[in-house]
């Protein structure tokens, strides 16, 4: 309905060439906005003001004679200038009818907008090391980037959803060794488990499922012989020889074979795990293709081309500094190694080297000092900053009966994803961890998340749906049938300030799509969503829906079918069911 008013207005200035010049290509649609006071109309628009100053003139003269220009709309039924210069427009009770009109006929493709021919957007999240079950900080970072997905893909952007598996490097190798000292312990061999090692009983099961075939236990001396101490200011140290003595036991290959086996196990739990949680991915990419491809190579080719990379102390640099990062970063160490710096240039290259011409990176909180280096590589090699936008997702905390739940990493002491889903639910989860900004810490009540109340968001919002549902199955009760052409031919019957309040509401949703897709905010719409349903629930208070007047009973049928199918299509967008009953 935004669209109606902004259309109008762009339409007056096209036919005041004075004013369409002054107005440059300033963007109509950001002049619109919906009134807080139903007093002040349903939309109003400060192009007046905005054109004062390049027109030279007094706004409310620019705001007349804009009214003046405003051709004939069935949508609008007054226009008034307000304060110095606002444009405030009343929508007839046609326009809202249009509106629910276009909800059903629409269905589920209501709110959404046509295909867009770009930017290609490559939307990366999770992107959780595979060194351990997913934990309930991976799963905020899996329900925001799965619904920013959604809103962009609704809002008209391809949008390709990508995992970033971190196989390779040296978390990998200390996965292997834990794995391999599970399955020696399992075969008697009791060695001092490391403490820089991954702890939880995952790593046992998987200890227990690998194929070792080829692989001969060895005893406990051998392993042990000359390592250093395992302390926790030697936890490193003792944690890379167990890595190198499991090499030398067993060769490069065999230490390879039970490391990828772990990877993968894990990778597999993983996939699992979010698919079951509703999250999915067009592609799961493989750091150890950057090295395979050559990928990391030809990045620090294209650097070198452009005189981006400086030798020093027998390392190989990559000058950030000259693009505002703190200090400069070393891409090729003295041993011939590239860094993990050198895979993430590599990686983003590659994004933008396969045809993505906006990148978006959704990463943990304790990433921020990633971003800048990650932009100077690409701005190096020649593509621009800002293709790269990157958001970040804050902790969350879990509370459950008033008490703060204990987390933990390598321990294996935390609550898993899978986990909180088992206790609260996909809906509920998926629901509480985009009702914040990203940006904002997470307290996660389980109790109320649990609940079936109207202190649950969620329940809330879903009741409103199946409330909808059950009226329809009171009408087939009563051997009654909906007539929709009826229905709509007697909109006008809606007079009631409930049915008004709700039309509004409903009216809104596409615009709130769209905010909350440019704004990258999943809680807008589920702040809209809440909204919705209490002016919903407000509105079955107060009236009967299957009425003896035909006419009024359709019409109102008609209302709350147009309120199920946006309530359905919100929840779509996060994730969550609507269920037809609770």
């Amino acid at each position: 309905m935004k669209r109606i008013v902004a259309e109008l207005v762009a339409h007056a200035l096209a036919g005041l060439p004075e004013l369409a010049e002054a107005a440059g290509d300033l963007a109509i649609d950001s002049t619109v906005e919906r009134t807080r006071d139903p007093s002040h109309g349903d939309f109003a628009s400060n192009v007046a003001m905005r054109l004062a100053k390049p027109a030279r003139r007094n706004p409310r003269e620019i705001a007349q004679q804009i009214v003046e220009t405003l051709g004939e709309s069935a949508a609008v039924s007054k226009v008034e200038i307000a304060g110095p210069g606002f444009i405030n427009f009343y929508l007839s009770p046609a326009a809202f009818h249009a509106e629910l009109e276009s909800i059903l006929d629409r269905g589920e493709h209501y709110g959404r907008q046509a295909k867009k021919e770009g930017p290609k957007i490559n939307l990366e999240f999770v992107s959780a090391n595979p060194t351990g079950p997913l934990h309930v900080g991976h799963g905020r970072g899996a329900s925001y980037g799965a619904t920013v997905g959604n809103l962009l893909e609704a809002v008209g952007y391809p949008v390709h959803r990508e995992y970033y598996v971190n196989d390779a490097g040296r978390q990998m190798d200390i996965l292997g060794a834990s794995v391999w000292l599970r399955w020696l312990e399992a075969n008697g061999v009791d060695v001092d488990f490391p403490k820089g090692g991954y702890r939880g009983d995952y790593i046992r099961e998987i200890a227990a499922e690998i194929d070792t075939s080829g692989i001969e236990p060895v005893g406990a001396a051998a392993v042990t012989a000359d390592l250093p101490e395992n302390s926790d200011d030697n936890a490193d140290a003792y944690v890379d020889a167990l890595v190198a003595r499991c090499k030398e036991l067993h060769g490069d290959d065999g230490f390879d074979r039970i490391r990828q086996q772990a990877l993968e196990s894990i990778r597999d739990e993983i996939r699992d795990d979010l698919a079951e949680f509703g999250v999915h991915f067009d592609e799961w990419f493989s750091e150890q293709s950057l090295t395979k491809t050559r990928r990391v190579d030809d990045a620090l080719a294209v650097l070198e081309e452009r005189g981006m990379l400086y030798k020093k102390d027998g390392a190989t640099w990559f000058p950030s500094t000259q693009f505002g990062d703190d200090k400069d970063r070393v891409v090729v160490r003295e041993n011939g190694v590239k860094t993990y710096f050198a895979s993430d240039i590599a990686y983003h290259f590659d994004k933008r080297e396969r045809g993505y011409d906006h990148l978006i990176d959704i990463l943990g909180a304790d990433h921020h000092g990633y971003v800048t280096r990650v932009r100077a590589g690409l701005t190096a090699m020649g593509y621009e900053a800002d293709d790269l936008e990157v958001q970040f997702i804050q902790f969350v905390t879990l509370y459950r009966s008033g008490e703060r739940v204990q987390m933990g990493t390598r321990s294996g002491q935390f609550d898993t994803l899978r986990q909180l889903r088992e206790e609260v639910g996909n809906d509920a989860a998926r629901f509480y961890y985009v009702m914040r900004s990203n940006d904002q810490h997470l307290d996660f009540d389980l109790d109320v998340a649990k609940s079936q109340s109207n202190d649950n968001p969620v329940y809330y919002i879903q009741y409103a749906h199946a409330r909808v549902a059950s009226v329809f199955r009171q009408l087939a009760e009563k051997s009654l049938a909906w007539d929709q052409g009826n229905g709509r031919a007697s909109l006008d019957l809606l007079a009631e300030p409930q049915e008004k309040s709700l039309m509004t509401s409903l009216s809104r949703y596409p615009e709130i799509v769209e905010l909350a897709a440019n704004n990258r905010a999943p809680q807008t719409l589920v702040h809209y969503l809440r909204d919705l349903a209490n002016d919903f629930h407000t509105y079955y208070n107060a009236h009967a829906f299957i009425t003896d007047d035909a006419n009024l009973r359709d019409a109102r049928l008609y209302l709350i079918s147009a309120t199920r199918n946006v309530i359905a299509n919100g929840l779509g967008i996060i994730g969550v069911s609507a269920p037809e009953s609770m």
